[in-house]
């Protein structure tokens, strides 16, 4: 089969653009090297919804940063991914960062961000109790807020697959070429997996990976810079440590430690922000952790440490220029970059995925072609949560017909037998004892799946009828169990 257009990387960027797409009459392949969607940084960010004052004026960041913000709310909503709306802090400890919280205000004006206002150190502790006594102003943003990242990709990517988008996974790019089929152009793609694919246009979403595909293709005109943010998790018995996402002034590596709520009742501390090697270099350090201790303690003093339950980092994606890169190729027809997608592309990614459809737009119009509208599109899709959100007398009459729901399997995160077989069988089906954990946080509560991995490894085995000893953490070199005794 020849697909209209592929689509490298199962991020929240390919995620959001094959949904885009689908509202289309298009053949859409999303190709994914890993065992499962949100595979890089968009598993492991700070899950921020930015309001979108950082950013340069006029660049994409900027524009699509605030024009992405209520685009995001809106889909979050047709998706049934969790957020909140909890406004932002950004905090100054001195005369001089006093000063550039002046000029994040300004450029946010320049920007279109409505709803921001410079505090006092005392009004702002007057919002949050546990802010730092040294803080001295604030800069609070009204429109920013907080979304599950992984929850979204895989929402966004499921949702595409139930509008006709086909997802290929452990699909490793080794070479693209052009070639040419009864006179027409084509992108033949070949993997590792020996299955050769053929499309009319590419679009390169690969993250860290997007300037190896690039050069597959001699169109290498941009490097990727990988550069690590490392995270302390804490136990949702901290989780009201403060209500807003509090920032510190940013710096030309990021915009610092933040100490947050998550949407699912934590409290996330990070991220650093060290350049890598290589874009899979995903440790955490001794010396990263203690910077986000030490940092996070001088924005919120009362951090409970003693209640981090896991330490985690991402690798995100940036390009010297620190612009992202969404243009369609100069030497390569039907190639389109999406690539160099760090902060702020969690809060631009669906402006981001308009952009690039608008792009490919330009490219057919250019061709004699023209997109036609997919009258069967549904852009809504089914609450995997609709268990946990039903009463007590509802869940009790929900039981009674689905019993599975009634078996309690993680009882950290409360999350039943059936909510697991849910994740096992609706699209894009969990694989692995991660993906079923990033679905349903089947163990991620506090003791990080001590007591019932060995039942979910079961519920895996029996769903996608293979042996114990092939159910992987997070796919290929991932085993769990080597033999059966």
């Amino acid at each position: 089969m020849i697909y209209d257009v592929a689509i490298a990387g199962a991020g929240v960027i390919g995620g959001m653009i094959a949904r885009e797409l689908t509202k289309y009459n298009l053949s859409v392949l999303i190709l994914e090297k890993e065992n499962d969607v949100a595979m890089g940084a968009s598993k492991a960010n700070s899950g921020i919804i930015h309001g979108g004052f950082d950013p340069v004026p006029n660049t994409l960041k900027a524009k699509l940063n605030v024009k992405g913000v209520p685009l995001l709310y809106k889909t979050a909503k047709e998706l049934n991914v969790p957020f909140k709306h909890n406004g932002s802090i950004i905090v100054a400890f001195n005369k001089e960062e006093e000063l550039v919280l002046e000029e994040l205000y300004k450029r946010g004006l320049k920007n279109g961000v409505s709803d921001m206002e410079i505090l006092s150190g005392e009004e702002a502790q007057k919002l949050e109790h546990n802010l730092s006594k040294e803080v001295t102003k604030a800069l609070v943003v009204k429109s920013a807020g907080i979304i599950c990242p992984y929850s979204l990709t895989i929402a966004a990517v499921g949702n595409a697959m139930d509008n006709g988008a086909e997802l290929k996974r452990n699909f490793e790019i080794l070479k693209i070429e052009k070639t040419k089929n009864n006179d027409e152009d084509l992108f033949k793609i070949t993997s590792t997996t020996a299955e050769d694919v053929f499309s009319r246009y590419f679009i390169n979403c690969a993250g860290g990976f997007a300037d190896k595909i690039a050069e597959m293709l001699d169109d290498n005109f941009f490097t990727v810079i990988p550069r690590v943010g490392e995270y302390m998790l804490l136990d949702k018995s901290e989780g009201k440590t403060v209500e807003h996402t509090i920032f510190q002034v940013p710096t030309k590596n990021g915009k610092g430690i933040l100490v947050t709520p998550t949407v699912h009742g934590n409290l996330l501390l990070g991220p650093t922000a060290e350049e890598v090697y290589k874009y899979t270099d995903t440790k955490t350090t001794q010396k990263g952790l203690n910077t986000v201790k030490s940092l996070a303690k001088k924005s919120v003093p009362g951090i409970n440490f003693k209640e981090v339950i896991t330490s985690f980092s991402g690798v995100r994606a940036s390009e010297e220029n620190g612009d992202f890169i969404l243009q369609k190729s100069k030497n390569v027809k039907g190639l389109i970059h999406a690539a160099a997608i760090d902060s702020p592309g969690l809060s631009s990614c669906v402006a981001i995925a308009e952009y690039v459809v608008d792009i490919l737009k330009e490219i057919l119009q250019e061709d004699g072609k023209e997109l036609t509208e997919n009258k069967s599109y549904n852009g809504k899709r089914k609450d995997i949560n609709a268990f946990k959100k039903m009463t007590v007398e509802e869940k009790n009459l929900f039981i009674k017909n689905n019993p599975s729901f009634g078996k309690i399997v993680c009882r950290c995160e409360v999350v039943s037998e059936g909510e697991i077989l849910e994740a096992l069988r609706i699209n894009p089906k969990a694989l692995d004892l991660d993906g079923v954990k990033r679905r349903v946080r089947a163990g991620m509560g506090r003791c990080q799946g001590g007591f019932c991995t060995p039942y979910i490894l079961g519920l895996i085995a029996e769903e996608l009828k293979i042996p114990l000893t092939e159910v992987s953490k997070k796919g290929k070199n991932s085993k769990i169990v080597y033999k059966e005794l």
